[in-house]
């Protein structure tokens, strides 16, 4: 006979009975992939060849991370991982309740998954600069490095919830206006990047790689053998992403949580809280409190990006759960069961491979629309091709999962 195990006090019991899987939050997922795989379309190289075309200059900055203060479509990828990596730990731990799976073997399972998470991170960051180095900055490394830390909050009543976002917000914000402000490990190549930042007075203390979480960086990645010093990352990534990221997969928690209530009008409070969050993390960067920045995970990024996500949930519940037009969000339900696999082709393929198609039927059945659309048809053929391959894995029920 299995052990009985407790239902936390957070999780409703009418949730942890349901084990149908919320379509919403795999087309969202889907959307997710979606704009990383659309990476190939390189809508910046035919804004290039277009250099009049409004059109293309917007596809080109929406596909393109902002230098470094604010926020273009293609930043808010990274914060929708970990905003959903909050809700599927909620699902997840209704589920194991409902199973009434030990408390032993679900921690395992968490280090497990973290460690596993960790590994994969840096080897398709590896493979994307074809060079080994030590670096925790991938998405999949920072989601492993936080994942036992929101397992452990998830785990918590509500309100320990809610200390822990105020905690870490709080914290992370104060560790960084009490840094001193140096300015002397600004690197000669980064000059244009400081000016377009426009950051000034009291927001320098999250100027681009002269900041707390980067001199943390210098410090700790010091610690390791390596035959080049390491000064600074080109972008300005931190290995301490991962705490202010716990908050981000925190609001993922309680979005996960709110989804999966009996509570009326989803749809208007999960938009009213997005409007709220982003509004607010705009207002702190806007009044030089704390600059909006996601390479180094700002608590006004946190506020921001949440916001926006919760904005995303809201739109996917009301178009795919609430209309019952599931069929319409098929194409992202079939990226969005196989994220893990469109996660890892898509940082894979471009790096190794991206123009084997062409070395087939050559380059003449691109140019069809001239030469300034050869790469974005290119691109069309192969996004078509990544999403026949995970329809094969639908269809075949193979789903790769952590």
């Amino acid at each position: 006979m299995l052990p009985q195990v407790a239902v936390p006090p957070n999780i409703p019991s009418s949730a942890v009975e349901s084990k149908k899987r919320v379509a919403s939050i795999d087309a969202y997922r889907g959307l997710v992939m979606l704009l990383i795989l659309a990476e190939v379309l390189q809508s910046c190289a035919v804004s290039t060849a277009l250099p009049g075309s409004s059109l293309w200059s917007v596809a080109c900055h929406q596909q393109t991370h902002v230098l470094w203060v604010g926020a273009s479509l293609h930043d808010l990828i990274q914060p929708s991982f970990y905003f959903l990596v909050g809700i599927a730990l909620t699902l997840s731990m209704a589920r194991r309740v409902a199973n009434r799976e030990p408390p032993v073997a679900a921690h395992t399972h968490v280090l497990f998954r973290s460690m596993i998470l960790i590994v994969t991170g840096m080897l398709l960051m590896a493979c994307t600069t074809r060079q080994w180095k030590l670096s925790f900055v991938d998405t999949l490394t920072q989601i492993g490095l936080a994942y036992p830390f929101v397992y452990f909050i998830a785990r918590r009543p509500r309100r320990d919830w809610w200390i822990a976002l105020v905690v870490i917000l709080v914290g992370y914000w104060l560790w960084f206006a009490l840094t001193p402000i140096s300015l002397g490990h600004i690197q000669p190549d980064d000059a244009a990047t400081q000016l377009s930042t426009g950051l000034t007075g009291f927001a320098q203390h999250w100027q681009k790689n002269d900041n707390a979480a980067a001199t943390f960086e210098r410090w700790f990645l010091s610690l390791f053998p390596s035959q080049i010093a390491f000064s600074a990352d080109i972008q300005g990534l931190a290995t301490l992403n991962f705490i202010p990221s716990i908050a981000t997969m925190i609001l993922g928690l309680m979005a996960g949580e709110f989804l999966r209530s009996e509570a009326p009008r989803k749809v208007l409070i999960l938009s009213v809280a997005g409007l709220l969050l982003g509004a607010s993390g705009w207002t702190l960067g806007a009044l030089g409190v704390c600059p909006v920045v996601k390479w180094i995970w700002t608590p006004s990024w946190v506020l921001f990006s949440g916001g926006c996500c919760f904005l995303f949930l809201a739109a996917f519940h009301a178009g795919v759960d609430l209309s019952g037009a599931r069929w319409a969000a098929f194409p992202l339900i079939v990226i969005g069961m196989n994220s893990f696999v469109a996660y890892v082709v898509a940082r894979i393929y471009p790096a190794f491979a991206f123009n084997s198609l062409r070395r087939i039927v050559g380059n003449a059945p691109f140019r069809v629309f001239g030469d300034a659309f050869d790469p974005f048809v290119y691109g069309c053929v192969v996004l078509a091709g990544y999403w026949m391959f995970l329809f094969i894995l639908y269809r075949r029920r193979i789903f790769v999962r952590l």
